[in-house]
């Protein structure tokens, strides 16, 4: 049988196709599908191109980056290594999914999402008598768009630097590139989460040792815990993003010392505790502090883009300053969805 895969002109302009990836237009010159019960059934549009030039991209017989620019055709395949590679960063211990209730693709740098704010009335649930007026709940656009931020880095490096590295070696490289820049996203997740989106919802705030959460500013202790949770209602605290120095003061509590628990955490990585909540730790949440979410309801992430790359230099192999860049935005969905705890002291 005779593959359409070796017979596939490659050219720069299928990286500019409006609304596709790289990877689509292949796919839609050489659909998967017409491999099914052959050989390369599982490989995609992509990956069948890889084999096609014989580019061996993982494991300690990876080949070398020039493996790419052997001809003019394999040097197209190039930018989508890269992005492959940043996109595989950017995926690991990615916690975006973790906190956000909806993703939305969006072609533009402004934004404007919709929102409902339920008055103490509108939460009750009342019966509704024969003949009467049905209550409404109000869903409104917000009143300020929502900015997108671009956000990357540039890949400094000659190609007489790189040309002889393992293709394995330097996909480390570009995971560390993906890594920063879902680090930079999850800063401004968290930025919104807290300061609100420009539509008026920062998150309400409390400290330890105030009138609602009470207790002693700099200690953290589980009634602290609990009647943060209480304040939740009508929503479920079902997520806690936690700084590592308030992760060590929770931890160390005698509630979250628990045998089980801790089998728990060695078999699956998951941190039990007794309110139910997934506990995250992450650097990018203020020290002293404790976010509480219940990720259904709090938050949206607007995607702007994937991974770009500056695919005509990188296929020219001016690497020098390439750029690498994904852009994204958030939007609150239910302000009261979201909650903050300073420990305070």
């Amino acid at each position: 049988m005779a593959y359409n895969f070796n017979e596939i002109g490659l050219e720069k302009g299928m990286y500019g196709v409006s609304g596709k990836s790289f990877t689509e237009v292949l796919e839609n010159l050489d659909p998967s599908e017409n491999y099914k019960g052959t050989a390369l059934e599982g490989l995609d549009a992509y990956q069948r191109q890889l084999k096609r030039f014989d580019i061996k991209v993982r494991g300690a017989g990876s080949d070398m980056v020039e493996k790419f620019f052997s001809t003019t055709a394999s040097s197209v395949l190039f930018p989508e290594y890269v992005s492959r590679s940043v996109r595989a960063g950017m995926e690991e211990g990615n916690i975006l999914p973790a906190i956000t209730a909806t993703v939305t693709n969006f072609d533009g740098m402004d934004y404007r999402s919709i929102y409902s704010t339920p008055t103490d009335d509108d939460k009750t649930l009342r019966r509704v008598a024969e003949g009467s007026v049905i209550p409404q709940t109000e869903v409104r656009a917000g009143a300020h768009t929502v900015s997108l931020h671009k956000r990357g880095r540039m890949l400094v490096a000659s190609y007489e630097a790189i040309r002889f590295q393992r293709l394995d070696l330097f996909s480390v490289m570009l995971r560390q590139i993906g890594s920063q820049i879902m680090r930079m996203h999850l800063d401004d997740a968290i930025e919104v989460i807290r300061k609100g989106d420009g539509n008026q919802n920062p998150a309400e705030s409390y400290t330890i040792g105030d009138a609602v959460i009470g207790g002693t500013a700099g200690t953290l202790t589980y009634d602290a815990l609990l009647k943060f949770w209480n304040e939740f209602d009508p929503y479920n605290l079902n997520t806690l993003l936690v700084a590592p120095d308030a992760m060590l003061k929770m931890l160390s509590l005698q509630v979250f010392q628990d045998a089980a628990a801790g089998l728990n955490f060695q078999g699956t990585g998951d941190l039990a505790n007794p309110l139910g909540a997934k506990l995250i730790k992450s650097g990018a949440v203020p020290a002293g502090t404790i976010i509480g979410l219940d990720r259904g309801y709090a938050l949206e992430m607007i995607q702007g883009s994937d991974v770009s790359v500056e695919y005509d230099r990188l296929i020219d192999r001016q690497l020098e300053r390439a750029a690498i860049t994904s852009i994204s935005g958030f939007a609150k969905l239910y302000t009261d969805a979201s909650r903050v705890l300073s420990i305070g002291g």
